[in-house]
């Protein structure tokens, strides 16, 4: 689609067809980071399902593992039981603070090296340079003819991405439910369906996402470039270009020309080198772009080339914008690392970690929790007494079988509880047994006598104690009357 501009010589394009990236491989310290990056994220991804933990007989021994079936999340440690969802809520306002932080300290650096996009889209060129060649080799190939060997590639590129896909799909699932088991129940087609289903959706997205549309998640599908840009300042550092250092660029031999006359002469020798090997085609030398994701590669590509020509590194570096200007007003780099946000950042991170582990060193073994009925309120018996109905449920959050005694405080003289199915001397108290790890359910029946002064919501407080432990937990209701 085109718009004519002006009177109508000249049209510019509102929509065209972005060309493949191809981006060249390098060598550098920040090729290393991300390596070591991939190495150890893939490696947690892939493998930590069958790293084992002992919780005792009976209990599952994955180590990261979450149960729907019992609606647990056990990690190393820690069970994080549905009602303790809290904790999750905790990580994720840490891993967003972190994100922001690490804005505050690098932009993008996140996007770079340790984005789930930026990772498997790494693997992924990785494969295709080591089937296909490098860049020139696939520029070169892109716009000839298909040929068998071309074809034999392109099909083991695909098989290899395809198997990468099947295997992040199928490594997702392992979560779910103990990994050795279901590996063997996949290979032998005895899974759950929904496991089938949820690796095919998964291998598909990878594969696409990741081999086909690349750069397009980073600059049209994730909300982060747009959210950070707003979060940033100048004291961040960013991959920039020294435009004092660089400028006026061209061909080395022009350079030295002018140098040799006295007119200025930049370090920037017009190679292409830090455009080539962006995974997102960013040109860095046209300032900070939404495409840029922070990876140093052109910086690494430009170190390259500076050592070839006897030129200082750093052309492309990390720096903030404060510098940049600064650079331009020949005054020195200046860093400030510590400055409000980061401070409050931090503080904050801090307080949410103090806060979980408060939360998880007083974290009760037993709670009880009590429904009254709401329909009806109350009976009124033929006998004159009020009855009044309760749904108590007791956790047991240990690895060991409990008897607790459940009882009835704060009642007035002449009340009674009975439990459904249990059998009591005790008409204020009960005992029941609840095995490890578990919920139970008991329905109970709070009376009061006839001819008992009550008001129309009469407080009363259920406790549940274990009596070897001496553990409790209480909570008040209220005793309905007309």
């Amino acid at each position: 689609m085109t718009q004519a501009q002006g009177t109508g010589e000249g049209e510019v394009k509102l929509y065209e067809k972005a060309p493949k990236i191809f981006p060249q491989s390098v060598k550098g310290r920040f090729r290393s980071i991300k390596w070591s990056f991939m190495a150890i994220a893939l490696g947690i991804y892939y493998f930590l399902p069958f790293v084992r933990w002992d919780r005792g007989a009976g209990a599952p021994d994955q180590a990261v593992l979450i149960d729907f079936t019992s609606n647990r999340f056990y990690f190393f440690f820690l069970e994080i039981w549905p009602q303790e969802f809290y904790q999750i809520t905790g990580l994720l306002i840490i891993a967003s603070l972190a994100l922001f932080l690490m804005n505050a300290l690098a932009g993008r650096v996140w996007c770079g090296y340790m984005c789930p996009q930026t990772v498997w889209t790494d693997l992924f060129f990785a494969i295709e340079r080591l089937v296909e060649g490098d860049r020139r080799v696939q520029l070169k190939a892109q716009n000839q003819p298909l040929t068998p060997k071309r074809v034999a590639q392109k099909t083991l590129k695909h098989f290899l991405w395809l198997m990468v896909a099947w295997w992040t799909g199928g490594a997702w699932v392992l979560y779910f439910a103990d990994a050795p088991t279901l590996v063997a129940d996949l290979a032998t087609g005895n899974a759950p369906m929904v496991a089938y289903v949820w690796i095919g959706i998964l291998t598909s997205t990878t594969y696409v996402l990741a081999g086909h549309m690349r750069e397009q998640v980073c600059l049209y599908m994730c909300p982060w470039p747009r959210i950070q840009a707003a979060l940033t300042d100048e004291w961040a550092l960013n991959v920039s270009y020294r435009t004092n250092r660089g400028e006026p660029r061209g061909s080395l031999k022009r350079m030295k020309l002018r140098a040799k006359e006295g007119l200025p002469a930049g370090d920037c020798v017009d190679c292409g080198q830090c455009v080539a090997v962006c995974p997102t085609g960013v040109d860095i030398r046209k300032g900070s772009q939404m495409g840029c994701i922070q990876c140093g590669l052109c910086i690494d590509a430009c170190d390259n080339v500076m050592e070839k020509i006897g030129k200082p590194r750093g052309l492309i570096d990390y720096e903030t914008d404060l510098n940049i200007q600064r650079h331009l007003e020949g005054k020195e780099s200046v860093f400030k690392v510590l400055r409000p946000r980061t401070i409050i950042y931090s503080a904050l991170i801090a307080l949410t970690c103090g806060l979980m582990l408060f939360a998880q060193l007083n974290r009760q073994l037993v709670e009880l929790h009590v429904q009254h009925d709401r329909n009806p309120l109350y009976v009124a018996l033929s006998d004159g007494s009020i009855r009044n109905g309760y749904t108590i449920r007791i956790l047991n959050k240990t690895e060991e079988d409990r008897e607790f005694v459940i009882a009835l405080d704060q009642a007035p003289q002449g009340f009674v509880m009975r439990a459904v199915g249990a059998k009591s001397d005790d008409p204020l108290s009960f005992k029941v047994k609840i095995e490890r790890d578990l919920t139970k359910e008991i329905r109970l029946a709070v009376r009061a006598p006839k001819g008992a002064q009550l008001a129309q919501s009469q407080p009363v407080s259920f406790r549940v104690t274990d009596p070897v432990s001496g553990e409790f937990d209480s909570v008040q209701d209220f005793f309905k009357a007309p």
